[in-house]
């Protein structure tokens, strides 16, 4: 009978494979990207219309592609009840290659909203002063319902309770309306 240890635990070959890798990949490329993969990830920043820096912190932050958006009412610049979202934000959001999903503010018609921007999905934002762990659960089930990964969604919002919810939710990062819709990504 084989006494305590006898497996000899977790094979060495795992982690020793991982660092092989991570030092050939190193020595490969070296400390810049190559010219080629910056070149691929501006066109890309500009597809989603966003500025490279944003793009690029992004991607190197969550090692993942962004495929969505997600928009609030309030970084839309509608606060009232048929109010309409404003034509160049609403072209802005058309031709961007992420999917637009639509964030609603209480009190404001989402269905009028969703159709106007061409939003894939719509939902109601948590009510401002909702737990973290409520905001975290409901944004983790939007998530999985919609089948998107919350590391490749990109919230663009207004409110530090937005900022909140992007945070809780793991979603990829924040960028404000004002910054998103007032032409800085256009700058590339």
């Amino acid at each position: 009978m084989a006494g305590i240890g006898h497996n000899r635990g977790p094979g060495a070959a795992s982690s020793y494979h991982a660092h092989c890798w991570s030092v050939a990949r190193r020595e490969l490329l070296g400390a810049r990207l190559p010219i080629e993969v910056v070149r691929m990830q501006v066109r890309r920043a500009r597809d989603l219309g966003l500025d490279y820096k944003t793009y690029a912190g992004v991607r190197a932050t969550t090692g993942r592609d962004l495929v969505a958006f997600l928009y609030s009412s309030n970084a839309l610049g509608v606060f009232r009840k048929g109010q309409p979202v404003a034509a160049p934000v609403a072209m802005r959001i058309a031709v961007s290659a992420a999917q637009p999903h639509l964030g609603c503010a209480t009190g404001l018609a989402p269905d009028v909203l969703a159709r106007q921007i061409g939003a894939v999905s719509v939902r109601d934002l948590p009510p401002f002063g909702a737990s973290w762990s409520a905001m975290r659960n409901e944004m983790k089930a939007w998530l999985r319902l919609q089948g998107l990964p919350g590391d490749a969604v990109l919230m663009i919002g207004e409110t530090a309770h937005e900022r909140e919810m992007m945070a809780a939710g793991g979603l990829a990062g924040f960028v404000s309306g004002q910054t998103h819709f007032a032409g800085v990504a256009d700058a590339i």
